[in-house]
C-alpha cells in the first residue's frame, strides 16, 4: 500500500511538470524588457517567446505576432523550440508507461511486467526534466550574457521574463516526480520472487550405507557343526570338515 502511495505521489509530480512544461513553452514572457540606463520609458513592454512577440501599452492593449517564418529566426530560438516539444512529447509518454505500470491500474495486474513499464515512465520523466532544464538554462545564459554586453544598445536588452521560471520549476517537479518512480520500482524490484535469496540445503544427503546398513554375517547353525576339533583335511578354517558333506 505505501508503494502504490509513492508511485502515485511520483507520478502526479510528473504530470504537474509536465503541465508546467506546456504552459511555459506557450507562454511569450521568455524574455521581457529591461528598463537600464535611458530606457525608462514604461509606455510600452516587449515580449519575446517561442512562437510570438507580444507588446503590451499602459493603455492595456496587448498585441501578439507569431513568427511567421521559421528558417528566419536564430538558431537558438529553434533550437529552444525543438527542445521543449521534445521535452512535452517525452512526458506525454511517459505519463503513459507509468499509468500502464502503476499497480493502481489494471492493466497486466499480477504480472512481472508491472515493474519495468513504471521504471520506463520514471526515465521518461527524467528525460522530459533534463531536455526542459537545458532549454531555460540556455535562454538564462543568453539573456543575461546580452545584458552585460557594453556593446550592446540598452533598447536591445531584455531580462528573464516569468516563463522561464515556470521553466524551471516544471523541470524541477518533472525531475522529482521520476526520481521516486525510479525509487517505488527499485523497492518493488527487490521484492518479486525473482530477487529473493533461494534456499540452499543445510547439510548434504545421507550417505547411502546410513540408509541401508550392511547385512549382518552368516552363521551356520549349531547342528551342522561338528563337536570335534578341526583337523588339516578340513576345507577351511571355520570349524567345517569335508566329511560332514559327503
Amino acid at each position: 500500500m505505501a508503494s502504490m502511495a509513492v508511485q502515485l505521489l511520483g507520478f502526479f509530480l510528473g504530470l504537474l511538470g509536465f503541465a508546467g512544461t506546456v504552459v511555459a513553452t506557450l507562454l511569450p514572457h521568455w524574455r521581457s524588457t529591461a528598463y537600464v540606463g535611458s530606457n525608462i520609458i514604461t509606455a510600452t513592454s516587449y515580449m519575446k517567446g517561442l512562437w510570438m512577440e507580444c507588446v503590451w501599452h499602459s493603455t492595456g492593449i496587448y498585441q501578439c505576432e507569431v513568427y511567421r517564418s521559421l528558417l528566419a529566426l536564430p538558431r537558438d530560438l529553434q533550437a529552444a523550440r525543438a527542445l521543449m516539444v521534445l521535452s512535452c512529447v517525452t512526458s506525454v509518454l511517459a505519463c503513459v508507461v507509468s499509468v500502464m505500470g502503476m499497480k493502481c491500474t489494471r492493466f497486466a495486474r499480477g504480472s512481472l511486467v508491472k515493474s519495468p513499464l513504471a521504471l520506463s515512465g520514471a526515465i521518461g520523466f527524467l528525460c522530459a526534466g533534463l531536455l526542459c532544464l537545458v532549454t531555460v538554462s540556455w535562454t538564462t545564459n543568453d539573456v543575461i550574457m546580452d545584458f552585460y554586453d557594453p556593446f550592446l544598445p540598452s533598447g536591445l536588452k531584455y531580462e528573464i521574463g516569468l516563463a522561464v521560471y515556470l521553466g524551471y520549476a516544471s523541470a524541477c517537479l518533472s525531475l522529482t516526480g521520476g526520481l521516486v518512480l525510479c525509487w517505488s520500482s527499485g523497492v518493488d524490484r527487490s521484492r518479486s520472487p525473482l530477487h529473493l535469496p533461494r534456499n540452499q540445503p543445510s547439510s548434504p544427503p545421507p550417505a547411502f550405507n546410513h540408509i541401508y546398513p550392511p547385512a549382518p554375517l552368516y552363521k551356520p547353525p549349531d547342528a551342522l557343526r561338528d563337536n570335534r576339533a578341526p583337523s588339516l583335511c578340513s576345507l577351511a578354517s571355520s570349524g567345517y570338515r569335508l566329511n560332514n558333506y559327503v
